[in-house]
């Protein structure tokens, strides 16, 4: 059962969201006194399988997850903007088989929230900036998308997917994980060393810093072109050079695959 709740505050009038799978839903706008600047909250809450994910897309604004210990996914969403009024910029929640994708659509045309890499979201002159803040259950998986915005995902008890353009990424999971940007750092401490498949950290500019537990079984592939790479876990090297490392940890297993161009890299162990 998923839940929807909104109030409206000042002398805003009620919003509809078109286009939305919302039961019922309304928006709550405070202005702030003194900036010009208006803030719309969106909230959602419901109930997702676990093995199942909850996964927000975003253009421009973090996304933060963190752990709770309650059953329910918790979504807040918050909208600010100057010139442009946040209310032009609707929440999409879509129910599907995987679980619950929610998006920040902007008033263009052609876009559409779907879940992964389908659907379309762009922006054009629109400066409302939305920020999201997750509250995921263990057992849910995490999926947090943007463009301009940094994701973190602090002490969950699931897997994690974080991708975005321009920011930084910062994962602490005892499951897996998996990260890509372009401008920004990426940052990963992971639990699981299980893997059932390939896992990457990919970025252009920026560092790569991934903590795993010693009785990890992977393979490691870490490329780099302007920086270092350094490890502290007990890998058997096949090939080692000055921008590149092939090894072994453990049995080998899954690919981990890290690549950077301007940054170092480094395989911590946990303490």
């Amino acid at each position: 059962m998923h839940r929807w709740f909104s109030s409206v505050g000042l002398a805003v009038a009620f919003a509809a969201f078109s286009g939305c799978s919302l039961e019922a839903g309304h928006a709550m706008m405070d202005l702030v006194q003194g900036s010009q600047e208006s803030v719309e909250r969106f909230e959602w809450s419901g109930e997702i399988a676990e093995g199942d994910a909850i996964e927000i897309k975003g253009i421009n604004g973090q996304v933060v997850a963190t752990r709770t210990s309650g059953d329910d996914v918790e979504v807040t969403a918050t909208r600010t903007g100057r010139r442009d009024d946040p209310n032009e910029v609707r929440i999409e929640v879509v129910e599907h088989n995987g679980g619950v994708t929610i998006c920040a659509v902007y008033p263009r045309e052609g876009n559409e929230c779907l879940p992964g890499d389908r659907g379309r979201l762009s922006v054009r002159n629109n400066d409302v900036k939305v920020e999201f803040e997750v509250r995921v259950p263990d057992g849910v998986a995490f999926a947090g998308r943007s463009v301009n915005g940094s994701i973190r995902a602090e002490d969950l008890d699931s897997d994690v997917i974080a991708t975005t353009v321009n920011g930084a990424i910062d994962i602490s999971t005892s499951g897996r994980a998996e990260a890509e940007t372009v401008n920004g750092s990426i940052e990963a401490d992971m639990g699981r060393a299980d893997w059932d498949h390939d896992v990457s950290f990919e970025t252009v500019n920026g560092s790569i810093s991934i903590t795993l537990p010693e009785d990890v079984n992977a393979n490691v592939r870490a490329r780099t072109v302007n920086g270092r790479i350094r490890t502290d876990l007990p890998l058997t090297v096949r090939e080692v050079g000055r921008r590149r490392l092939d090894g072994r940890l453990g049995d080998g297993g899954p690919e981990l695959e890290l690549e950077t161009v301007n940054g170092s890299i480094s395989l911590n162990s946990q303490p």
